[in-house]
């Protein structure tokens, strides 16, 4: 992927998307996946993962990844507020649901694999835990970028003890879910056609078992550190959550990987 540094993209016009080079971090790579299905051209746009980004800041405000920006509209950071923004430039196909109970059934969903204490949430306290844990990690410059980080997620001993039964819950949630969907005949995780929640599930199900290399090309050891899960988690882990999450790929998204 060709990334446009920030100095330059500011005075692009359209929708330009602030991304992590180099690293397919999930909430970068479900944003992409949504302005994929919807056909909507963006401007991908050079974040680099625990650095301070300066151009970036200095134009929209935040460090951080993934960001959509709009014309000459604030930056969204959020991922409810980076949807609603892709709903609106191209409605058509919309991946929220017009029936009130189940648009409001895949927002709490997605808010549980998105937000904070959420699935992609407490992963990153799990992965923090082996650095933030070492010796002298409060004062180790190597490990500065790695704070910076670990401050954004409120990383904490007490939060990376509890992220496992949180993880489990959750995808206990999705799996109940995912089979009273194919119970009613549905292939997705919400009535009868793809949704963000599908998109949310197959691109944060990488922070548990990513995709194999060809199709997800990655450092070994950021791929080990997303497979390394507890024997907690990986009894929690359906088979047929991650058989979803390659139906996905196969039907709507991109692969292999480019980031």
């Amino acid at each position: 992927m060709e990334y446009v540094d920030p100095k330059d993209a500011q005075n692009m016009p359209g929708l330009r998307l602030a991304l992590t080079a180099g690293v397919p971090g999930p909430w970068s790579e479900a944003a992409k996946s949504i302005f994929h299905v919807k056909k909507i051209e963006y401007v991908p746009v050079l974040q680099t993962a625990a650095e301070s980004n300066d151009d970036l800041v200095a134009w929209t405000g935040f460090r951080n990844a993934p960001q959509a920006i709009y014309s000459d509209e604030p930056a969204r950071i959020r991922w409810e507020e980076i949807l609603a923004l892709a709903e609106r430039i191209e409605p058509s196909p919309s991946l929220v649901p017009e029936d009130e109970r189940e648009r409001a059934l895949m927002m709490g969903m997605c808010h549980a694999i998105c937000s904070e204490d959420g699935l992609g949430w407490n992963r990153r306290h799990q992965l923090l835990a082996p650095m933030l844990s070492a010796e002298g990690a409060d004062s180790n410059p190597a490990l500065a970028g790695t704070r910076v980080l670990g401050d954004s997620y409120g990383w904490s001993t007490a939060a990376a003890e509890r992220a496992d039964a949180r993880i489990c819950s959750i995808l206990n949630m999705l799996s109940e879910q995912l089979a009273t969907q194919k119970a009613a005949g549905s292939e997705y995780l919400i009535g009868d056609a793809l949704t963000a929640l599908d998109i949310y599930w197959a691109a944060f199900a990488a922070l548990i078992r990513p995709l194999p290399a060809e199709l997800n090309p990655m450092p070994e050891f950021l791929r080990a550190g997303y497979g390394g899960i507890s024997e907690a988690t990986a009894g929690a882990l359906d088979e047929a959550l991650l058989a979803h999450r390659d139906l996905i790929y196969e039907r709507h998204l991109q692969l292999p990987l480019v980031f």
